[in-house]
C-alpha cells in the first residue's frame, strides 16, 4: 500500500485504511516528488478535492484522506475538533512510520486548515510548511450567534435532507461543530505563535458570497478582518487573496495548485 521508499507515478493511486480507535480512515496516496498531505474540511471529502489533488500529484507525492463521518470513513460516536485533530494525527503518524525522505507539506482546507495549524503547533519537526486554504482565521467575531443561528440551522437541515451527501453528521452535529470552531479560532493566535515554519494562506475575498446581502457582507468583513489581524501579529505569514467564495478549492483548483507549488518550505526539513 503506502510504500515509503517507492517513487509513485502521478497517475497511480494507492489506497489504504488506518484504524484510529473505533474509526476507520481511508487514505489515498499517489504522485511523485516532495510529500504533501491534503486535509479536507467539515462536510468535504477527499473525493471532493480530486481536481486539486490530481494537479498536485504532478510534482508532489500526495496523501489524501477522509475525516470521521465523511466520505468513505466510518461514522463515529462523537464529532469534535479534538476528534478530527486525532484523525489527522493518526494519518501523520502512519506517514512517519513509513520513513518519508522529508517531512510533508501540510495543506488544509477550511476546518482542515485549523487542524493543520494545531497539528503543526503540537508536533514540531514533523511538517515542512503549512498552506491554509480559507480557514484557520482568527476572526474577531463569531459567525454563529443568537442572531445568525436560525440561518445556519436552516442551511444545515436542508443539507442533511440530501440523501446523496457523503457525510454522516446530523445538522445539529454540524451546527455544534461550527460553534466549537468559532471558539477554536478565537484562540488560534496562540497556536500560530508556537509554529516556526513557513505559512502560506490562500483566502477568498467573498467567503459568504458576493450577492450583496447584509449578512454576507458582514461575514465577509469579519473574514477579512481576521486575516488582517493575523498579518499584523505574524507578518511572516504570506497571504494570497482569490476572487472567490468559500468554495474556492473547487472553483479555483488550478490557481491554488500553482500557489502551493511555490509555497516555501522549511529548509531544515529537507
Amino acid at each position: 500500500m503506502m510504500k515509503g521508499d517507492t517513487m509513485l507515478r502521478h497517475d497511480t493511486i494507492h489506497h489504504d485504511t488506518i484504524h484510529h480507535g473505533d474509526v476507520t480512515i481511508p487514505v489515498s496516496r499517489g504522485g511523485r516528488g516532495r510529500p504533501l498531505v491534503l486535509c479536507p474540511g467539515l462536510s468535504s471529502t477527499q473525493a471532493d478535492l480530486h481536481e486539486l489533488a490530481g494537479l498536485l500529484r504532478r510534482d508532489h507525492d500526495v496523501v489524501t484522506f477522509d475525516l470521521r463521518g465523511h466520505g468513505l470513513a466510518s461514522a463515529a460516536g462523537r464529532y469534535s475538533f479534538v476528534d478530527f485533530l486525532g484523525d489527522l494525527g493518526a494519518v501523520m503518524a502512519k506517514l512517519g512510520d513509513l520513513g518519508l525522505p522529508e517531512p510533508p507539506l501540510l495543506v488544509g482546507y477550511s476546518l482542515g486548515a485549523d487542524l493543520a495549524v494545531h497539528h503543526a503547533a503540537g508536533h514540531p519537526g514533523t511538517v515542512a510548511g503549512l498552506v491554509l486554504i480559507d480557514g484557520a482565521n482568527p476572526v474577531p467575531e463569531p459567525f454563529v450567534t443568537e442572531a445568525t443561528l436560525p440561518r445556519f440551522r436552516a442551511m444545515w437541515e436542508e443539507a442533511a435532507r440530501d440523501t446523496t451527501r457523503p457525510v454522516a453528521l446530523t445538522a445539529q452535529e454540524i451546527l455544534d461543530l461550527n460553534v466549537e470552531i468559532d471558539a477554536v479560532r478565537s484562540r488560534i493566535l496562540d497556536r500560530y505563535r508556537a509554529i516556526d515554519l513557513p505559512i502560506s494562506m490562500i483566502m477568498s475575498t467573498s467567503m459568504a458570497g458576493d450577492g450583496g446581502e447584509e449578512h454576507a457582507l458582514r461575514f465577509n468583513r469579519n473574514w477579512r478582518a481576521g486575516v488582517e489581524r493575523l498579518a499584523r501579529e505574524h507578518p511572516r505569514v504570506a497571504v494570497t487573496w482569490l476572487d472567490a467564495d468559500h468554495g474556492l478549492v473547487f472553483t479555483h483548483a488550478p490557481a491554488i495548485a500553482r500557489i502551493i507549488r511555490d509555497a516555501p518550505r522549511d529548509p531544515a526539513a529537507s
